[in-house]
């Protein structure tokens, strides 16, 4: 008893010492409960043939049957190939292009000419993907894209993206980096102020170049930040972005062949089915591949860097 209730007691202390911190976290922490843990209640519904007369709770249970419905399909390998990639591209590709741009752009030393470059990156990532649609159409239109009058003028033959699923991959993969790389770029961009500038002066002085300074100063210095940010990019590496995916491929059933993935797939079938279950099934398989993921790169890299590691 003396034990525990000197544990109280230094617990009821710590409280009331750190009582502002707390009440500054209450926010967040009634978000996470009741858009994170209130609708994990749900997960049941994968278990269930849901109709709208008994509800979630009432409907009756269906087993696995939820999910033999994306094996029967035959696509699940396909739709869970293409998410991984992608994701996996848009990281690497993210990743490079962010720390990138924050190392040039914390280089400049003309202070309003920062500011418009910082403005300039940070603006695609308020664009609507209906807007990016357009802007392609514009651009890789068949009957009179920029491209197609381009090669006209040229003679050579046009090119038809829309039927021709060989370009999609890397488009895809390039209209992710130009909406995201701003966004991005300001957590790196934040990292690289906080580095002490009496590191660069030192680094000046023994006469390092810029070169120099950038590999044996800001990369290592933007190290943990970067094993954080590709954690939590890891986390979500099964979840697609579907306002992407749906916009530029949408039900074009000759570029599914290469842009085809598990939230896209959900979509189409619920339009034409409108069977709940089947979606919370779907969504339950991407949350566990999530998780196991998340929990395989954080092992490896407590394993390695233990100080790097979420948990």
């Amino acid at each position: 008893m003396p034990i525990k209730t000197g544990r109280l007691r230094k617990f009821l202390y710590d409280v009331m010492k750190n009582k502002l911190l707390l009440l500054m976290l209450v926010p967040a922490v009634v978000y996470v409960v009741i858009f994170s843990y209130i609708p994990m209640s749900g997960i049941i519904m994968a278990f269930k043939k849901f109709n709208y007369t008994d509800g979630i709770f009432g409907s009756p249970w269906n087993g696995l049957d939820n999910f033999r419905f994306l094996y029967i399909s035959g696509k699940l390998w396909t739709l869970t190939r293409n998410t991984m990639l992608y994701n996996i591209a848009f990281i690497m590709v993210g990743l490079v292009l962010q720390v990138g741009f924050a190392v040039i752009i914390n280089e400049l030393r003309l202070r309003r000419f920062k500011r418009v470059m910082q403005s300039f990156m940070f603006l695609p990532y308020f664009i609507s993907w209906v807007v990016v649609v357009t802007v392609v159409r514009v651009v890789f239109g068949y009957e009179n894209g920029v491209l197609t009058q381009l090669l006209d003028a040229a003679g050579l033959a046009r090119l038809n993206i829309y039927v021709d699923p060989r370009p999609w991959p890397f488009l895809l993969v390039l209209m992710n980096a130009w909406k995201s790389t701003g966004y991005g770029m300001i957590v790196y961009l934040a990292a690289v102020s906080g580095i002490d500038p009496g590191m660069y002066e030192a680094a000046e002085i023994d006469g390092a170049n810029i070169w120099t300074r950038t590999f044996r100063i800001t990369i290592p210095s933007l190290l943990p930040t970067i094993i954080i940010m590709v954690l939590l990019a890891v986390g979500q590496i099964f979840r697609g972005d579907f306002g992407m995916f749906y916009q530029l491929i949408g039900n074009n059933g000759v570029l599914l062949e290469v842009g085809d993935i598990i939230d896209l797939y959900v979509y189409r079938s619920m339009a034409s089915s409108s069977n709940i279950g089947m979606a919370s099934a779907t969504g339950l398989y991407q949350s566990v591949l999530c998780f196991i993921t998340i929990t395989a790169t954080n092992w490896l890299v407590k394993r390695f860097e233990p100080d790097y590691s979420l948990f």
